[in-house]
């Protein structure tokens, strides 16, 4: 299995059960939809952020066909502008590199420095999928099992309206 082994040992020491799906490297969500089309689960777009001081991180999941508004994020955060994390912060908060961002990441997060806003729409899904850590895969999991993974890192996360649902 492509990925980081801690974070297969860690799920199934969570009892959280999950399918794994190999498939060729994916950088963004276009690229990724044709090894979704036949895979049962919410798909997700996960987006690594900084306030504009660079002292606040932000892992936002929301669905992967809808755009997050960002500005609707930014004043209710009042942090000032948002934008996305470097390549550097993505490495170093989360171990990953562009495209592979994923809350699976936080197992890298020792210092729990990444706050976590979930798109309250996802709460509806039985199944979730996420890369592994590494964009050459995807594994799915119960819906309830993120809540319990995001649990066990101690990231701060909470749910909010992030786009209109249709």
């Amino acid at each position: 299995m492509n990925g980081d082994p801690r974070l297969y040992s860690l799920l199934k020491e969570l009892g959280i059960d999950f399918d794994y799906y190999g498939h060729p490297p994916v950088a963004t969500i276009g690229d990724a939809r044709k090894y979704w089309k036949d895979i049962e689960a919410a798909h997700c777009k996960n987006l690594f952020l900084r306030n504009h001081k660079g002292d606040r991180h932000y892992l936002v999941i929301i669905e992967h066909s809808h755009d997050l508004k960002i500005h609707d994020l930014e004043l209710r955060l009042k942090q000032g502008k948002l934008s996305f994390a470097s390549d550097q912060r993505m490495m170093k908060y989360l171990g990953v590199t562009p495209g592979s961002v994923t809350p699976f990441g936080l197992i890298n997060d020792r210092e729990k420095n990444v706050h976590v806003f979930i798109d309250e729409n996802l709460k509806k899904s039985s199944r979730i999928s996420f890369h592994p850590c590494i964009n050459t895969a995807s594994i799915v999991i119960p819906y309830p099992g993120l809540e319990k993974f995001l649990q066990y890192t101690g990231n701060g996360y909470e749910y909010l309206k992030l786009y209109d649902h249709d």
